[in-house]
């Protein structure tokens, strides 16, 4: 029955999604109803079940090494990545499968020409994309799921699949064998395993079509033989006997489905009549606790006033102490600051007390010291020490240049005096 429900819905979710994309006749819906949130979840249950109606896991997921998304991967935020990047390897696949050439998308490719062509795609089998194109860019949300379900349902055309009426299996009744002890059975046993059932939370139904016929059976039975029997002449052992041999067949079948809604609606039904017997109980002992306690609010608050008035003259002197209080601290803080002021008018005379005597201290030692003059006369004797050694040396230069000229001289005259030059000496050059 599930499976069929599940094949049975997507044939009608293209005019709902048409109608709130404004496909068609170009509608625009403009008020959304409380459910519109949750749509995009339902698109997605239904794009999973006609992926799988395509095989995308074996020609798509097996041969590119992905993971099978959730029935939700598109609807919520998990990873917008690598939801981005398996809305565009799905996309691609989907355009591939409607007969139109596409190129798997590549990691290194532009995000923006990627999802322009998907559009451009989409645009081409006659489907209307009204949103920008930065919706996509995420990799999950309303128009993700839209695209994705839009392409799948023009694969699924170009295929030529088509959706057939829904075959309910057919359920085949079994017997059940009980042991001897619980063969007995009678109306209020069964109300009471019926009412222990419910008890535990255990939701269970009663095969009624098999005691139906069983039930049929025995009144035609009875009703063919009833003109026969007259007198019984049957054994009152065998009777027994017959009857504990007949007992297990005649057990009611009781089977657990979790899918039952009537079994829903009775539990709704006792629970609220529990809680309607529950809050008819509570209610005189809530009533009770708010009297009680509206009282006792009343005697506090007379209480208060009482002390309030008996009180009142202590409350004024303390008052006023808290005035006094307040008063006394001002003036400390004022007296404070004062004292600070002076004391750090008293640090700078202080500092400035200790630079003059230590001025005075230095003047002192330098006037009653004889090192200087020892000093002066160090430097005269110095002095003229260095004053002879430089006479000596001036002397020393004068008496060279005296020799240097008179060298000079000599060399001058004799020059003059060797006019004549020997013929030996013209005839060697």
């Amino acid at each position: 029955m599930a499976a069929a429900a599940a094949v049975v819905t997507p044939s009608g979710l293209e005019d709902g999604v048409s109608r709130s994309r404004g496909e068609g006749a170009g509608e625009v819906v403009v008020e959304r109803g409380p459910g519109a949130a949750y749509h995009m979840f339902v698109v997605m249950e239904d794009l999973v079940e006609k992926l799988k109606l395509l095989h995308y896991e074996e020609e798509l997921l097996r041969k590119n090494n992905l993971k099978p998304p959730s029935r939700h991967y598109f609807a919520l935020p998990t990873n917008p990545g690598e939801q981005f990047y398996m809305f565009c390897t799905l996309a691609a696949w989907l355009i591939n499968k409607a007969g139109r050439p596409f190129e798997q998308p590549q990691e290194y490719d532009d995000p923006n020409a990627t999802i322009s062509n998907i559009l451009s795609e989409l645009r081409s089998f006659g489907r209307t994309a009204d949103f920008p194109p930065s919706k996509l860019k995420s990799g999950y949300g309303e128009h993700v799921c839209y695209v994705l379900d839009c392409l799948a349902e023009e694969a699924l055309k170009y295929i030529g699949f088509t959706w057939k009426r829904p075959t309910y299996p057919v359920e085949e009744l079994e017997e059940e064998t009980v042991p001897e002890d619980d063969a007995e059975l009678t109306l209020n046993k069964v109300d009471e395993e019926f009412v222990e059932e419910e008890t535990d939370n255990e939701e269970n139904f009663i095969d009624l079509n098999i005691l139906k016929s069983q039930t049929y059976r025995l009144d035609m039975n009875e009703s063919a033989k009833q003109e026969d029997i007259l007198e019984s002449t049957t054994d009152a052992a065998e009777w027994s006997l017959e009857v504990e041999r007949v007992l297990p067949q005649l057990k009611v079948t009781i089977r657990t489905d979790n899918k039952d809604w009537r079994i829903h609606v009775d539990q709704m039904h006792q629970h609220k009549s529990g809680i309607e017997s529950a809050l008819k109980e509570t209610k005189g002992f809530l009533d009770k606790l708010h009297n009680e306690i509206s009282r006792t609010l009343e005697k506090i608050g007379s209480r208060e006033k009482y002390i309030n008035n008996q009180l009142e003259h202590l409350v004024q002197e303390y008052r006023a102490a808290q005035a006094q209080l307040s008063e006394a601290r001002e003036r400390y803080q004022q007296g404070s600051g004062g004292v600070t002021e002076r004391t750090r008018l008293l640090s700078e005379v202080t500092e400035e007390l200790e630079k003059v005597k230590q001025e005075m201290e230095e003047k002192g030692s330098s006037m009653t010291d004889g090192a200087p003059l020892v000093k002066i006369k160090q430097s005269l004797t110095k002095l003229k020490q260095e004053t002879v050694q430089m006479d000596i040396r001036i002397g020393v230069v004068e008496h060279t240049l005296l020799q240097s000229k008179l060298k000079e001289k000599s060399n001058m005259t004799r020059d003059m005096h060797a006019t004549i030059i020997p013929e030996s000496a013209i005839g060697s050059y």
